[in-house]
């Protein structure tokens, strides 16, 4: 018997298997469907392109609850901006668990309702209750609708060979971010107290909202990008590979060029992952047409994102090539994120040694 994966998403094989070919109807109006690699569907309606992307509400709350809801509004909101399109409204569902208190639900929603204000984006419907079994983080779903021309939305069937990957920010940004803030005091055991609090303040890259609209400022299509990918589950390598599938286009990326956080490196060791094949909610993978390229790179840097051009979208029979130290060898898909392991190991041994006190 195919069993499903213990945690996080389900791999391509399972949704190719099960989810694809159930579709529902077949309409005209819909301009980009699901796929692997692709964060948003699109649709037409009237003169307007809509898209829209679905997600959990992620609530943890040992981030502290401003943080937490910063974090569940960014991570909506990142997908719906790889369309190319500026996201305009929203419908949530929030189904909260019993001990969530009135005073929690206040800092939660007020949060959420003052990023929203930020990026422009209204509440237009939704739902909310407190139900037995509903259980943190995954506190309910919603949707990020974004609108725009028919001509300004990006996907990866636009993008073509010769195109440039530019990634910001570099890998397992979450995956730091993340560590960072749920293990303050063995970070600053391992490695003092000023690198522990410069960690903290990466929970805050964890979103590419302004990296997307940064971008397609520059130009789309023709004249700048013609696809972004955020990279979350299994990181850079997983986005990559996703990215350059969904364009049915093969991939050159030179992995000493990609850009890296300040921290990460220290914190992946400690934990033990591999950064460049964990979750990295803040880095943003572009494609982008090679004349406007170096152009996105200085948009970027004046917002103060690091990025850097890392290779480019190449004929599909070359295949998919990262290059190492030098050599050539296929870039892989990692399938399992090892962000997820590794977490809820330390949240064991934590709770262990808060145990033995």
């Amino acid at each position: 018997m195919n069993q499903l994966p213990e945690i996080g998403k389900i791999s391509p094989k399972i949704f190719n298997e099960l989810i694809y070919p159930r579709l529902g109807a077949k309409s005209q109006a819909v301009l980009v469907g699901p796929q692997h690699g692709v964060d948003v569907g699109i649709v037409e309606i009237g003169d307007k392109a809509v898209a829209l992307t679905t997600d959990p509400v992620f609530i943890v709350p040992e981030y502290g609850w401003e943080r937490a809801a910063w974090f569940a509004i960014h991570i909506l909101v990142s997908d719906a901006v790889t369309s190319g399109l500026k996201p305009k409204f929203l419908s949530i569902d929030l189904n909260l668990p019993m001990e969530m208190t009135k005073e929690q639900l206040e800092i939660v929603w007020d949060t959420m309702h003052r990023e929203c204000e930020k990026l422009g984006i209204s509440v237009v419907c939704g739902h909310t209750a407190r139900y037995e079994n509903c259980h943190y983080p995954m506190v309910g779903g919603a949707t990020v609708i974004s609108v725009g021309r028919k001509d300004e939305y990006v996907t990866p069937k636009l993008a073509r060979a010769g195109d440039k990957i530019i990634i910001t920010k570099g890998p397992a940004v979450e995956a730091t971010g993340i560590f960072a803030a749920m293990f303050p005091k063995l970070i600053e055991e391992n490695f003092g107290l000023e690198f522990s609090q410069r960690a903290e303040k990466i929970f805050y890259k964890m979103s590419v909202v302004e990296d997307a609209l940064t971008a397609v400022n520059v130009g789309a299509r023709e004249e700048g990008v013609s696809a972004m990918h955020d990279a979350t589950e299994c990181g850079i390598w997983g986005g990559l590979f996703e990215l350059s599938q969904a364009a049915n286009l093969g991939i050159r990326i030179e992995k000493e060029r990609i850009v890296l956080e300040d921290c990460v490196e220290e914190i992946c060791n400690l934990f033990d992952i591999d950064p460049y094949a964990s979750i990295s909610e803040g880095t943003l993978i572009i494609a982008c047409r090679e004349h406007r390229a170096q152009e996105i790179v200085a948009a970027l840097s004046q917002k103060g994102i690091s990025s850097s051009i890392v290779g480019q979208l190449i004929n599909p029979k070359h295949g998919m090539i990262l290059v190492e130290a030098g050599e050539e060898k296929k870039l892989e898909h990692p399938l399992v994120d090892p962000f997820w392991g590794a977490f809820y190991r330390a949240l064991e041994r934590h709770a262990s040694k808060r145990a033995t006190k």
